[in-house]
């Protein structure tokens, strides 16, 4: 760890929880929620499931749970399978204890999983941040497991990657995600502050501290260790195969996280159709910011493609 994470924990923390700030909706009930499970070779995944139809799955990022969704939940279920999980190391899903449990070809296992727990061949995927960075691989190792594909607020692996090699503005952006690589970060995370990252008022608040609680901060930090970009930057990228199926992609153009600039270039990666929706006021979490957006969208889109 630096001296600047060891040192000045308050200062750092204060930068990211600027960089991450959002505000969240009103507590959502979801009493016809079911909670379920599935299985990756011994390693329990949750995840909360509603409605019928095809099988869309959504996959949350950093810091998150299943909840994340509710908003897309809600106005797709009557005429979907909505299913969302907790990604391993967080809330009710299992928490392996070493960084290498949490590599990304494990990750998307634990995707596939899901869909197979459903009885289902192939899913809509729909992911963001961490999430949308699994359902990006998913596509491109799985294809033949994916229908749709639908990203919010995570630019294409090579834009990003290409972003980080040669764009001051998102090697600054990416600073956190550097410290976050660092053998003791999880040890300055709580639930309270991850909580009020992601939730501004109360009740959505209580139930993320409530989930963050059960999650495991180390695992959330293996997700950098093990996977986030590192010089050489290209070696990752060099082989990946164009995506193969139809794609939607969100970008809160307020996201001071990850930089629109990543998008440029991503139809070139794509071989199907491809849709892009930017929000000028959406932050990082689009699908929260501009959630009647985010879901009427994804349901018009969705429809034209059946």
């Amino acid at each position: 760890m630096s001296d600047r994470v060891v040192h000045c924990p308050g200062i750092v923390m204060s930068w990211w929880l600027a960089i991450f700030a959002v505000v969240a909706g009103p507590a959502w009930g979801g009493e016809d929620v079911e909670h379920k499970f599935a299985d990756n070779n011994g390693v329990k995944i949750h995840y909360a499931a509603m409605g019928e139809g095809p099988l869309v799955v959504f996959i949350h990022g950093f810091p998150d749970f299943w909840y994340s969704w509710r908003h897309q939940m809600e106005g797709m279920k009557d005429s979907y399978r909505v299913v969302a999980l907790d990604t391993r190391g967080y809330n009710l899903s299992d928490q392996p204890a070493n960084q290498a449990d949490y590599d990304m070809s494990l990750l998307v296992q634990d995707v596939a999983a899901v869909i197979k727990a459903e009885g289902a061949e192939k899913a809509i995927l729909v992911g963001h941040d961490w999430g949308g960075a699994i359902a990006w691989q998913f596509v491109m190792s799985m294809p033949q497991m994916a229908d749709k594909l639908i990203i919010v607020n995570l630019p294409h692996p090579r834009g990003l990657v290409r972003e980080l090699a040669n764009n001051s503005q998102q090697q600054a952006n990416s600073e956190y995600a550097r410290q976050f690589q660092q053998p003791n970060s999880h040890k300055l995370l709580n639930a309270q502050l991850l909580a009020g990252i992601v939730a501004k008022d109360e009740p959505t608040r209580a139930m993320y501290v409530e989930a963050f609680e059960k999650s495991s901060f180390e695992g959330m930090m293996n997700y950098y260790r093990q996977n986030y970009p590192r010089e050489p930057y290209q070696e990752k990228v060099a082989n990946m195969p164009n995506v193969s199926i139809p794609v939607l992609q969100f970008h809160g153009l307020k996201d001071t996280a990850l930089h629109h600039h990543g998008l440029n270039n991503t139809w070139e990666w794509i071989d199907s159709d491809y849709t892009l929706v930017t929000i000028p006021d959406a932050a990082h979490w689009a699908h929260h910011d501009a959630a009647e957006l985010v879901t009427g969208t994804i349901k018009s889109w969705l429809k034209l493609r059946e």
